[in-house]
């Protein structure tokens, strides 16, 4: 049988503010040692699946949906792959529409539509209504990477080292030596930047409690990295007394306007 490790998993959803384009520059931040590592605003999971260093991890996110696709993923690879070569075969235009109507119960097919969706909405693009309804149309894609089948199988195995849960960030609890990165919904550097994470926005209040949150987990002991925009309301939440700051340079390609496309400053914050 084929060693289905052979190839390095990578995210299994696009996801708006994804880091797979930054992962050189998080990787020349990351600590050589650390003990267990969180990462409570999980999204696709692109600094999880990069670092074969991480030997426990905890992985955690408020979107219902997405978590219990990583959770299937752990558990019934097979079986998801099975439903989505099904969606795979009868993909079209009005079974996309039928599927982002539906409201699956069980776990499978919570992750199954979750990834279909992910996979043939326009842009790949999670977003919800008030109602907290999936309302993105149906991208115009030939050949859609609806199945996944070896990289499922790869990030499964990979997630046997994780315990995955649905909560808000407040409820992890690291430990001295511990390490946690934070990917929160950026601060807007605009009006129009993209923050609509779930049904409820990531406001500058809970930029604030974030802030405070991190502040005592760096009293802990706690090894901190933080993924933010550069803007003045985050740098001043964490003063360089206490935390260093770190730019870098990532693309957006998440707006609905092209010509606000591009390279933009962003900011690494540590407390190592």
């Amino acid at each position: 049988m084929r060693n289905i490790l052979t190839e390095k998993p990578q995210p299994f959803v696009k996801w708006a503010g994804g880091k797979r384009s930054l992962i050189d520059k998080i990787n020349f931040y990351f600590p050589d040692r650390f003990n267990n590592y969180y990462e409570p605003f999980v999204g696709g999971g692109a600094v999880f699946f990069e670092f074969e260093k991480i030997t426990h991890a905890y992985l955690s996110d408020i979107n219902f949906d997405l978590i219990v696709t990583y959770q299937v993923i752990k558990k019934e690879p097979r079986s998801l792959i099975n439903k989505l070569k099904e969606y795979s075969d009868k993909h079209s235009e009005e079974f996309y529409y039928s599927i982002r109507a539906n409201e699956p119960r069980s776990s499978l097919d919570i992750a199954a539509r979750f990834l279909y969706l992910n996979k043939t909405c326009y842009n790949g693009l999670y977003r919800v209504n008030k109602a907290g309804n999936f309302n993105v149309p149906m991208g115009n894609y030939k050949n859609p990477n609806i199945i996944q089948e070896d990289n499922i199988l790869t990030c499964s195995e990979v997630l046997k080292k994780a315990d995955i849960l649905c909560h808000s960030f407040e409820k992890i609890r690291p430990e001295k030596n511990d390490l946690v990165y934070i990917d929160p919904p950026y601060h807007p550097t605009v009006e129009e930047s993209f923050t609509k994470y779930t049904k409820e926005n990531f406001t500058e209040e809970d930029q604030v409690k974030l802030s405070e949150f991190i502040k005592r987990m760096n009293k802990a002991g706690v090894l901190i990295m933080l993924s933010n925009s550069k803007t003045k309301f985050i740098e001043h939440l964490y003063p360089k007394k206490y935390f260093n700051h770190h730019v870098v340079y990532a693309p957006r390609f998440v707006n609905c306007k092209p010509d606000k496309r591009g390279e933009v400053e962003e900011l690494i914050i540590t407390n190592y």
